[in-house]
């Protein structure tokens, strides 16, 4: 059996990681938790963290070539839109994972490298 508390936070610490992302010392956070922890749904968690930073770093990088391609237009567009996103699904992420912390959270419309 595993500590519901532990698991809680260590979870919330993977998801919450993103909110550093100009760092790219953020995903370090998750990548340790999956190699320290034991408990697999920290496990679950801190491997959707990562693949939820490399969707973000990857559709961040189209966003800009795009702006830079359109000089700005595009970025002005689907900048804000991108933004939202990226703190809108984190934010769902820790609500769900606080409320349940015994399921892990799967993030919608990415793609998982792990």
């Amino acid at each position: 059996m595993y500590d519901s508390d532990k698991r809680r936070i260590l979870s919330l610490l993977a998801h919450g990681a993103i909110f550093a992302s100009t760092l790219f010392v953020s995903i370090g956070i998750p990548i340790v938790i999956l190699f320290v922890s034991d408990d697999p749904v920290v496990k679950d968690n801190a491997q959707e963290s990562i693949n939820f930073h490399l969707n973000v770093w990857f559709y961040g990088a189209i966003i800009g070539g795009l702006a830079w391609l359109t000089f700005g237009l595009l970025g002005i567009i689907l900048g804000p839109i991108g933004f939202l996103l990226h703190w809108g699904l984190t934010a769902f992420a820790l609500l769900k994972v606080f409320g349940n912390p015994d399921e892990p959270f799967k993030y919608p419309f990415i793609f998982r490298l792990l």
